[in-house]
């Protein structure tokens, strides 16, 4: 596959996820507005609550999808249908089991409502209702769905954005319409989402069909299969202890921080929070759509190649990561203030962490190409980290509250992510030295320190402290952050070559168009 065509898919991937990424933002921020006028905070915690418990029974699938995407590569790269059947089959066994697992959990789940949902001031029925919608929407990617993997792995994930966040986008309209203007909006909410969620289902089938009219999955036939393709297994396993420990950190270290700060605090952490997990999924929808490419080229083969592309992605995500790490530093503190009061800013240290944090979470490419190399036997570096992260959060945060908790997350992330990640992917991916990452990370780091400090001494920063409406933020951040893109522009053009190409091959799609 030509450079171009794998870019071109990559870039009509990321358009995509974006446009309904701010779709379906803006649908979310009127749905839970509509939703807490028309029915109050109990019925959208208990939808929220359901939601929250399908997702925990979810948890029995982590491993799988990524192990068979890593399957995949090879296989469609080389056009061997009957490979891909095959392991699609397996995949289709697995996630079988995987469903009756979670229908077993969820009927003993939901024999304890009664209690669990004691003090809801809401129906029980209600519950009942929002849990089993919810439970069949999950099901059906276990028993339908679950082939959408090939278009994930043949770099078409737009297409299955097409169809889910469109179909999600229209099914949350449809129940802002029901709730605010149908009496007993709450039932024809739960209608609706078992009903789109269904049609849903349908229409991704039959895309599937359309577009591979050759896959056809035996899931009947995946349990001999699974002996033909014995890393499908290892693989899950490997990449089960990845994901559960990303699930353990991010459920159990807020309840850190509920432990030990007062709740204003915990308010005034949230809401930090809220901005820069926005930012991280809009980062996400931006890059998300390369990840098939990149497992694209690695079954290619080309080695020179494969470490090009990791500087190009490199380069142009730190300096991606840079502008929204820059315009979050320097205009957080006035929007909290805009938006909920003085009263809420948060300390200076503890946000200093937050956006080195943040930082880390927006460049971890490495993670990117270990998955393309299908290397996820470090098992014990997720654990670790984990351990390092709740370990050092509770020690931290007993002496010093929300910072002390922050500066343990932050350890966590330099040692495992910022250290162990690269030395693991040059020496068993690129079996190369790891001084070429040392030098080059460096360079990126220094770039943008260069830009931070450019902008601090030639720009007002104190200004911010004075902004008194969304007009006038508006219009400084505008400008604060179109100069910091210039300057930062300039500066790694004219000191990496990586970025210089990721920049011309974007200049040659569009020059193709």
């Amino acid at each position: 596959m030509s450079e171009v065509s794998r870019t071109a898919k990559s870039l009509k991937n990321a358009k995509i996820g974006l446009v309904f990424y701010f779709i379906n933002l803006i649908l979310q921020f009127f749905s839970r507005k509509v939703f807490l006028e028309c029915l109050g905070a109990e019925l959208l915690g208990l939808s929220t609550t359901a939601q929250n418990l399908i997702g925990f029974l979810n948890l029995a699938e982590l491993g799988i999808g990524g192990a068979i995407a890593f399957t995949l590569y090879k296989p469609l790269y080389e056009k061997n249908v009957q490979v891909v059947n095959e392991v699609v089959s397996v995949q289709g066994w697995l996630y079988r089991r995987v469903a009756y697992c979670v229908i077993i959990g969820a009927c003993i789940l939901m024999c304890f409502f009664p209690l669990i949902f004691e003090k809801a001031n809401v129906p029980l029925w209600y519950t009942y209702g929002s849990f089993i919608v919810l439970l069949i929407s999950a099901l059906l990617g276990y028993f339908i769905n679950y082939r959408q993997i090939v278009l994930t792995a043949d770099q078409k994930e737009y297409m299955i954005t097409w169809n889910l966040q469109g179909g999600r986008a229209v099914k949350v309209f449809l129940q802002i319409l029901a709730i605010y203007y149908l009496d007993n909006g709450y039932v024809y909410w739960m209608i609706l989402e078992l009903v789109v969620s269904v049609a849903m289902a349908v229409a991704l089938d039959k895309l599937l069909k359309r577009t591979y009219p050759w896959l056809k999955s035996i899931p009947s036939k995946g349990g001999k299969l699974r002996k033909k393709y014995p890393e499908i297994i290892q693989k899950t396993k490997q990449v089960f202890f990845h994901q559960i420990a990303g699930v353990v950190l991010t459920q159990t270290s807020p309840l850190i921080i509920y432990a030990y700060a007062s709740l204003t605090l915990v308010a005034i952490y949230g809401n930090y929070m809220l901005i820069i997990l926005g930012v991280i999924s809009l980062m996400n929808s931006l890059f998300n759509g390369i990840n098939a490419s990149v497992g694209n080229l690695v079954a290619e083969g080309d080695m020179e190649r494969i470490k090009s592309v990791f500087w190009e992605f490199t380069s142009i995500k730190m300096w991606f990561a840079s502008i929204i790490c820059f315009g979050i530093y320097t205009l957080g503190h006035s929007f909290i203030s805009l938006w909920v009061g003085k009263e809420f800013i948060l300390e200076e240290t503890a946000f200093q962490f937050l956006v080195i944090i943040a930082f880390i979470n927006l460049t971890r490419t490495s993670q990117v190409f270990l998955s393309a190399f299908g290397l996820f036997q470090d098992i014990w570096a997720p654990l670790t980290e984990a351990i390092l992260n709740l370990g050092l959060s509770i020690l931290l945060g007993y002496y010093y509250g929300l910072t002390g908790i922050l500066f343990g997350v932050l350890i966590s992330l330099l040692l495992m992510v910022c250290c162990w990640k690269p030395v693991f992917l040059f020496k068993k991916g690129f079996k190369t030295s790891l001084n070429e990452y040392i030098w080059r990370y460096a360079k990126y780091v220094i770039l943008i320190l260069i830009s931070w400090l450019a902008i601090s001494l030639f720009l007002d920063l104190s200004s911010l402290d004075i902004i008194t409406s969304y007009r006038t933020f508006c219009w400084i951040a505008f400008k604060y952050l179109s100069i910091y893109v210039i300057l930062s522009l300039v500066l790694f053009a004219c000191f990496d070559k990586s970025f210089r190409l990721s920049i011309a091959r974007m200049k040659l799609l569009f020059g193709n168009r």
